[in-house]
């Protein structure tokens, strides 16, 4: 646990007590603080005063002692209209904060140059975040990985030197962060996502370009400009006198880090250098998964980490669960688990990293469902439809696709595998990428996901993917 003492002696509202609201009631309590939680849900103000907190409506009692109103990312701060507490706070100019400031204010109070890596992006923030944190234990750091990608910052240890912390965050972290100050910040990309919650996409992009222009003094921002908007980011952020690194896997950069036939290129002043191979790593197949490597590589560089300890750290690592992993292979059939393509645009990137695919899709549709999928149709050598979606797809497969209606799926992996292995194909690949959330017969897509890994672990003759 990280003990917030930036706020010793004072009382903290906190407001969404879920994993992250929870952990800031326990630092601001272990750092001095007083704390009134509070949520929407009983069951979550029950869970916090049986942990000892003292909890309140918000709405019947004073705000005039409140030094602040700690935020859950999850509830509205601007959009659609700021959540009630949110109002209530500004009302009497009570300053609304989330843990990730929290985490900022320690940090410059007890340990400035700890290195703090953050990283955002519409896509690949997870695979990113994974990789730089894996890159870093390689590299002999004491590693403290959270944020966005699951385990509460506040609940990690606190900064050291020596010690890094690696933090994914979504543009709700970042709005909750007006202190936000990396040593190293990354913005991998933007796309439309979440205006919902900013109004429009321009806001959106502001909110994101906030993590990179915060980067300390003497810090790297890492920006990869394949899209119109971090192209502006990383030239306002030049302009501001930033240490700005551009990364792009479609066109060679005379100054920053692309990527050329597999092999991660660095341009510094008019001299070429070949960082690292990307060639025959599998958790890092795809343009999508390139972009995710350059930029973990650009931040390794700019932490000091040697070529060498790069090189073997991007070969060492895993992927993550449920995005392209690697489950198991079977003569010439490789699993693949990509439960976390939960729309069209995620599969893409899946379909497009492979060739002969053998594809296990549906679920709960999304708006468009796999219409813009047909650019990939060639590489698919036929379909199994699962779930709610199931009709819908076939409809947009018709005769352009081979597939069948699994249904169920114990059924499609038990066919695809029959399949593929009956092909011949020397490269054949069982993708689950279903291009669909899982709620129609699965909780979320992690459970969709081992659910996918236990079927095909359990097919006699599959083995582990070394």
């Amino acid at each position: 646990m990280i003990p917030v003492t930036s706020f010793a002696g004072k009382t903290v509202a906190v407001f969404g007590l879920g994993g992250s609201g929870l952990a800031s009631c326990h630092a601001l309590k272990a750092g001095g603080a007083e704390v009134i939680a509070a949520d929407d849900s009983a069951e979550n103000v029950a869970k916090a005063a049986q942990a000892g907190f003292i909890t309140a409506d918000l709405r019947n009692v004073s705000w005039a002692n409140f030094a602040a109103l700690v935020l859950a990312p999850g509830v509205p701060l601007t959009h659609p209209v700021p959540h009630w507490s949110v109002l209530k706070a500004r009302e009497v100019g009570c300053e609304v904060i989330g843990d990730i400031e929290l985490f900022c204010r320690e940090r410059r109070r007890h340990a400035p140059d700890a290195p703090f890596v953050a990283i955002t992006g519409t896509n690949g923030k997870s695979t990113t975040t994974a990789l730089i944190a894996h890159l870093t234990k390689v590299a002999g750091y004491d590693t403290q990985m959270g944020g966005n990608i699951g385990t509460a910052i506040l609940s990690l240890e606190p900064p050291r030197m020596g010690r890094v912390h690696v933090i994914e965050m979504s543009s709700y972290q970042i709005d909750l962060t007006p202190s936000l100050d990396p040593s190293v910040g990354i913005l991998l990309n933007v796309s439309e996502d979440h205006i919902d919650r900013h109004g429009t996409i321009a806001q959106y992009a502001a909110v994101k370009e906030r993590l990179v222009a915060g980067v300390q003094a003497g810090g790297t921002a890492i920006v990869g400009v394949d899209d119109g908007f971090c192209r502006d980011i990383a030239d306002r952020l030049d302009r501001a006198g930033k240490n700005v690194v551009r990364i792009s896997v479609k066109n060679p950069l005379a100054s920053g880090i692309h990527v050329e036939h597999g092999t991660i290129v660095r341009n510094s002043g008019g001299a070429r250098s070949e960082v690292a191979a990307l060639g025959g790593i599998g958790s890092l197949r795809g343009l999508h998964n390139a972009q995710n490597a350059a930029c973990a590589a650009a931040a390794a560089l700019a932490m000091g980490i040697g070529l060498e300890v790069l090189q073997n750290g991007l070969r060492s690592f895993p992927g993550l669960a449920h995005r392209m992993e690697q489950v198991g292979r079977r003569g010439n059939v490789l699993f693949v688990n990509d439960s976390k393509g939960t729309n069209a645009d995620a599969t893409a990137h899946a379909l497009s990293s492979f060739r002969d695919i053998f594809w296990i899709a549906g679920g709960k549709p999304k708006a468009g469902g796999i219409t813009g999928l047909t650019g990939y149709f060639p590489r698919i050598r036929k379909a199994y439809l699962i779930g709610e979606a199931a009709q819908e797809f076939s409809g947009t497969l018709g005769t352009q696709v081979a597939h069948e209606i699994s249904q169920t799926l114990d059924i499609a992996v038990e066919h695809a595998a029959r399949d593929a292995e009956a092909s011949g194909i020397t490269d054949a690949v069982v993708l689950l990428s279903p291009a669909c959330a899982s709620f129609d017969q699965y909780r979320n897509f992690e459970i969709r996901g081992t659910k996918f890994r236990d079927l095909v672990q359990a097919l006699p003759g599959v083995k582990p993917v070394v």
